[in-house]
């Protein structure tokens, strides 16, 4: 391995040093916390032991460095600084030893270093080698559309960019944003999901960034959030379009500082997490109308990856069918008839209708091959005074909707939202979208 030793006692340092070049590895040593960071911007490190008290630029320091380059760091403490040391690990340090110490034991800490290095290296070779053959396994299609996801993944994934994934309900952008972390540098960490369209504004800073013990009423003890419960790997952000401006400031906030502060407490903390978010929304409209943050749009979108919607894919559908029947253990194939019925329609729930219908089509057929009689679509929507055979969009459709359950609910909006099954927060959204004006306004 080649280690760097860093300490302000130059002698100390060189001691160090002296001692792992007779254990075999490349060792250099450094005085000052300045010369520290020189060394690791003009070479490649494996290792750094760094002592913790150093003026101007402390062990910290000298750490952050370290880990951005890509070295494992071991911290040198003295007497009663054990708790600092633990707080370097938090940030980072893979180990700490405690002045004065043996250099037996501080070579044996760093042959483990070195042997964990050696197995991260087979698994990323290893991953490196499975992701070229198949890691688009479960993104089933060879159309053209989706060849440019694939492209697009395959890309960003080696990086940490933030990444907004766009498409309609359905089309798959929770499969997306869990490719591009099982391909990436931390597919051995967690990849932890947040649906923000699924919790109350009021739950959902407490859901994300945690809460401290008593910081509202049932808040019985220290609770971990999403955000540190994905230290280290991806943080999917589903409906990122639907949160409060509220929420967007504080979202903001810890997109470019990497840092938050729990519910109910005071102390700033920061973690190393990727974003991924994905929204069935046209974000630049929302910004446009001003419901959503330009600078959050501009920060969440650094790299969008567009989802195409099944019916500019229909090539895809064939193969699309075949893989959800297999899942579903059936193991025939269609007949040209069923997959003609299957191509014509549109597909306006993407994906996840698709499944829907194949999966509906499995248990009519009772064990029998699967026909056309056994795929059942909804019929063509007519559109309210048209003469004959023009179809709805998905946007009249869902307007429609819209204004019936707000007449059912007779203007009340929370029991139109019940209605619909949807948040009072995205009926708003719905209800300016479409100029749709209840009794309140």
């Amino acid at each position: 391995m080649k280690i760097l030793i860093v300490d302000d006692e130059a002698r100390h340092a060189r001691l160090v040093a002296e001692h792992l070049k007779d254990e075999g590895h490349d060792a250099r040593d450094a005085d000052s916390g300045e010369k520290a960071l020189e060394l690791l911007g003009a070479e490649k490190f494996d290792a750094v032991v760094t002592d913790l008290k150093m003026q101007p630029v402390d062990g910290m320091a000298v750490l952050a460095a370290a880990r951005e380059a890509g070295a494992e760091v071991v911290m040198m403490t003295a007497y009663g600084t054990v708790e600092t040391a633990v707080e370097a690990m938090r940030k980072g340090a893979a180990d700490y030893v405690t002045k004065p110490f043996p250099l037996d034991e501080l070579a044996l800490k760093l042959a483990r270093l070195g042997e964990k290095q050696g197995l991260v290296r087979e698994n990323r070779a290893l991953r490196e080698e499975l992701a070229g053959t198949d890691r688009f396994r479960e993104m089933v299609g060879a159309s053209p559309a989706l060849k440019k996801v694939k492209d697009l993944v395959a890309k960003v994934a080696p990086s940490d960019t933030t990444v907004l994934v766009l498409g309609e309900s359905g089309t798959g952008k929770e499969l997306v944003a869990r490719l591009i972390h099982r391909t990436s540098a931390r597919a051995d960490k967690p990849f932890v999901v947040v649906h923000a369209a699924a919790l109350p504004e009021n739950l959902l800073e407490s859901e994300l960034f945690g809460y401290e013990k008593g910081a509202f009423t049932g808040a019985t003890a220290r609770k971990q959030g999403r955000v540190e419960a994905a230290e280290g790997g991806s943080l999917f952000l589903d409906e990122i379009g639907e949160i409060s401006p509220a929420f967007q400031v504080k979202l903001l906030r810890f997109l470019q500082e990497k840092t938050f502060v729990r519910v109910g407490g005071t102390r700033e903390l920061r973690v190393d997490t990727r974003v991924v978010a994905a929204t069935n929304r046209d974000l630049q409209q929302e910004v446009a109308e001003g419901n959503f943050r330009e600078d959050l749009y501009y920060r969440l979108s650094v790299f969008p990856v567009e989802v195409p919607p099944l019916r500019d894919r229909k090539a895809d559908v064939r193969m699309l069918a075949d893989h959800v029947l297999k899942r579903l253990g059936y193991s025939r194939e269609l007949s040209d008839e069923v997959y003609g019925v299957l191509r014509d329609y549109d597909w306006p729930g993407n994906v996840r209708e698709l499944e829907n219908v194949l999966e509906r089509a499995m248990i009519l057929a009772s064990g029998e091959e699967i026909g056309a009689q056994h795929i059942q679509l909804p019929e063509p929507v007519l559109v309210r005074g048209q003469a004959s055979g023009g179809r709805q969009s998905l946007a009249d459709v869902e307007e429609q909707m819209l204004r019936e359950a707000m007449a059912k609910a007779g203007g009340n909006k929370s029991k139109a939202a019940k209605i619909l099954g949807i948040t009072r927060r995205m009926l708003y959204t719905k209800l300016r979208k479409f100029g749709v004006e209840s009794e309140d306004d």
